[in-house]
């Protein structure tokens, strides 16, 4: 009994837990092949047409009173970007901003003003789009003010280099967050759950091997599973798509960290939830309460933006929105490690606090 290795024990039931996993089907299908399909539905709509409304801002001093201003300011099909939340030049290079307009008078040109236009090599895709918009605002504003004119203003455009943000940037990372936090919330509950019930557990602790060795043995081989993972949909990301990496490998693995963080705060709340729930049924109830608001309000399939501007002071600090956040900020803003230390405080104040339960309410019997 002296020589026995608690450690050697760990590694015994972290193999054992990994094959298993790899043996469901179930495992597979909503860690790897759901996501994976999405990514590849979403990653095809890339290259569809663009939708009609097109992202703009003005330059700042713009001159308001003119008439040109106030139909491109109310225009239905121009969404004006907000200065005060946002980089709008670094928007601009990002292709997330198709243009930044300004209104210039002329002198002694055959038209009062000129429209000239900042765009970026990123933002090509909108910019036809919005050259029909400017034009038949100007066709607008001749027959409303100057009738007898050639035209109220011409356009001129200065093109500036840029990234372009597509959408398989966006969406993977979501994907990533949607599997990890799937996964673990519910691998993890139903998991220990069954080993409970099953008496699994309490047969185990019989032996020499210490009660965390087993749940540090099971996690590390859902770990293992989920990293796996990661490194999947990130290359079929990359090579289907072109998932932008800013830095390349290092990004690759400032991904990783990012995710294993997020992980294991995900599985904080299985651990939880096996502990707190009184039959299997529950399970199922208890996660997706904890799930479902956040894949619709962490940005996951959709931009937070899209969401009511009093909600997203709250939104920052979901676990799923520091981990797509960061995940995000590190593969194409090109974000250093240290600098996306709000999202690693969100998720590491998330995992006290769920680890601190945890050990409250967990049971072995």
């Amino acid at each position: 009994m002296s020589n026995y290795s608690q450690i050697k024990a760990m590694l015994a039931v972290t193999k054992a837990s990994l094959v298993a996993t790899f043996r469901s089907p179930q495992s597979i299908f909503f860690s790897l092949f759901f996501p994976i399909v999405l990514i590849w539905i979403f990653g095809s709509l890339a290259g569809g047409s663009s939708a009609p409304s097109v992202d703009v801002a003005f330059e700042k001093g713009i001159d308001t009173t003119t008439v040109l201003y106030q139909q491109l300011a109310h225009h239905p099909f121009l969404r004006m970007a907000d200065r005060s939340k946002k980089d709008v030049e670094d928007e601009l290079r990002k292709g997330r901003v198709a243009a930044i307009i300004d209104i210039q008078k002329t002198v002694g040109a055959t038209t009062p003003y000129v429209i000239h236009l900042r765009t970026s090599s990123a933002s090509q895709r909108d910019y036809a789009t919005l050259q029909t918009i400017l034009s038949n605002t100007i066709h607008t504003v001749d027959e409303m003010v100057y009738p007898d004119r050639q035209s109220v203003a011409s356009i001129s455009q200065t093109v500036i280099s840029g990234r372009r943000y597509k959408m398989i940037d966006f969406f993977l990372p979501g994907m990533i967050g949607f599997s990890l936090i799937g996964s673990a919330v519910f691998g993890v509950a139903f998991l220990f759950y069954s080993l409970r019930e099953t008496l699994v557990l309490k047969r185990m602790y019989a032996t020499p091997i210490q009660r965390g060795y087993i749940i540090l043995g099971e996690s590390i081989s859902k770990v293992l599973f989920q990293l796996m993972t990661v490194v999947v949909l990130i290359a079929f990301g990359y090579f289907m798509y072109g998932f932008y990496l800013a830095h390349g490998l290092l990004t690759f693995f400032d991904m990783l960290f990012f995710s294993l963080l997020g992980l294991m705060v995900f599985m904080g709340f299985g651990f939880l939830i096996s502990g707190l729930a009184k039959n299997q049924n529950v399970i199922p109830i208890y996660a997706n309460l904890f799930m479902f608001p956040q894949y619709f309000l962490s940005g996951t399939f959709f931009p937070k933006s899209a969401l009511p501007a009093g909600m997203q002071p709250l939104l920052q600090f979901l676990p799923l929105t520091a981990l797509n956040d960061a995940l995000r900020n590190v593969a194409f803003e090109g974000s250093s490690f240290w600098s996306c230390w709000p999202q690693m405080l969100v998720l590491l104040v998330w995992g006290v606090l769920v680890y601190a339960l945890t050990a409250k309410f967990f049971r072995w019997e």
